[in-house]
């Protein structure tokens, strides 16, 4: 255990330009990943109810 806390420190802690870019990174890429996973969780919940499930009933093709 000594050893993986001396490592990360090393590796990340010690300098506070890497820190703050592993903050920000991983503050990122978690952003990004919660978004989708509560927008698919969304469409999954409202399928059949969104203007993108009922659009064909509404709008007319320009064929017609």
């Amino acid at each position: 255990m000594p050893g993986i806390a001396s490592g990360l420190y090393n590796s990340i802690f010690r300098r506070n330009v890497v820190f703050l870019s592993a903050v920000f990174a991983g503050a990122f890429t978690f952003e990004i990943g919660f978004d989708q996973t509560l927008n698919r969780f969304w469409d999954w919940n409202n399928q059949g109810r969104q203007w993108k499930d009922i659009r064909h009933k509404y709008v007319e093709s320009d064929e017609e």
